[in-house]
């Protein structure tokens, strides 16, 4: 069946985000962002009947979800693949949609990761043939994979340093992002190191925050507020749950969820305006411009650099500041979501790029482990 163009996203919105208010739940974020994306569609939380949720401080975070907003939709799905699982999310409501299961769906996260310890709000799946070794993670499995790809390619951490100063000149122009301040490749490389070849500032922050976008059939998006940003293409793909079941630790299943998502979209890398890449560390921006096509295996490193990627470079990569420098609260999939549906629609202000109609965002999940790519665009596309 082609679903290029039949749904669209008419509403996004974040959270506080940061480090909000004592006492907030990830709940209360969830409803902060979901009201605010409501609103800017022009709709009311009375219009959802499908709800979408994952989050890492709740087991059953759907059904809460719909507790917590007093509302019981028609169609309800949990799927919980990591940071990846927003983009699933966009797949599976357009499926809902157009097969009548619902009219409005409602996608949403929260996570008071800084406020509350990391060991309060992540519990990580145990791994029996890895945590006997006792790794950093996520931080060592990551770190192994640009270790590899350093081994393999010879990518250099100034290359790797090259991402996070990007995502850093994005974000200074971005009012909301948690770190605007200068960042050079020297700073990077100078920074505490967490776990080679990583300092910290490969490494994502790790902020407070919620999000929430709305989709709905392209027929009804007509007589809504915001102009409507088309689902052109998406592709799903995972590839393993343990980063040492890990076929080739440099080369990740985007390779597959990005093929799939142009294929169903109908165009080429050469087509996008705007990368919306799911930057957990350094490395991850470098993988996912490889394996989306954006250039050769292996050449991911040379390819960033003099600023390809930055404000003003080629290939506008990152603009909220990303990860790196803009939030990121546990899972970050669905900032990299609303990011994009800004571009497409020309609302991201001093950051914004010129002439945008086709924008991609990827998620990724656990260590490597989930990747879904989806791609969306303007009336023109359609």
């Amino acid at each position: 069946m082609d679903l290029k163009g039949k749904v669209c996203v008419v509403g996004a919105a974040e959270s506080d985000l940061g480090k909000v208010a004592e006492n907030t739940s990830h709940l209360d974020l969830i409803g902060q962002a979901a009201i605010r994306a409501l609103d800017d569609a022009g709709l009311t939380l009375q219009d959802v009947d499908g709800v979408f949720a994952a989050t890492s401080q709740s087991r059953m975070v759907g059904l809460g979800t719909c507790e917590y907003l007093g509302i019981k939709p028609n169609f309800i799905d949990s799927t919980q693949i990591g940071g990846a699982s927003f983009m699933s999310h966009v797949s599976h409501a357009v499926a809902a949609i157009t097969t009548g299961k619902c009219k409005v769906a409602l996608i949403v996260y929260g996570s008071t990761q800084r406020s509350m310890s990391r060991a309060a709000t992540s519990q990580r799946e145990l791994a029996w043939y890895e945590d006997p070794f006792k790794p950093m993670m996520p931080p060592s499995a990551y770190a192994m994979s640009a270790a590899r790809h350093m081994h393999e390619f010879g990518t250099t951490r100034e290359q790797l340093a090259e991402i996070a100063v990007a995502a850093r000149k994005w974000a200074m122009m971005n009012p909301v992002a948690y770190s605007r301040d200068p960042l050079t490749i020297d700073d990077v490389l100078n920074s505490p190191m967490i776990s080679y070849p990583f300092t910290i500032r490969d490494c994502c922050l790790v902020t407070d925050g919620g999000g929430a976008i709305v989709l709905t059939s392209a027929d009804q998006a007509k007589d809504l507020k915001q102009p409507p940003v088309f689902v052109l293409g998406t592709g799903e793909q995972i590839g393993h749950a343990n980063i040492s079941s890990m076929d080739d630790m440099t080369t990740t299943a985007a390779v597959d969820s990005g093929k799939k998502a142009f294929e169903s979209a109908g165009v080429s890398k050469e087509d996008i305006d705007v990368l919306a890449l799911y930057d957990a560390f350094t490395i991850t921006t470098l993988l996912f411009l490889e394996d989306l096509g954006f250039c050769k295996k292996g050449e991911g490193g040379s390819f960033v650099e003099n600023g390809r990627i930055a404000p003003g470079g080629e290939l506008p990569v990152n603009t909220s500041g990303g990860g790196l420098s803009y939030c990121h609260p546990g899972m970050y999939g669905l900032f990299c979501l609303i990011e994009a549906t800004r571009q497409v629609r020309g609302q991201c202000g001093e950051r914004q790029v010129k002439d945008v109609n086709i924008a991609l965002a990827h998620g990724n999940g656990g260590v490597l482990s989930s990747q879904c790519t989806v791609i969306l665009g303007n009336s023109s596309t359609v």
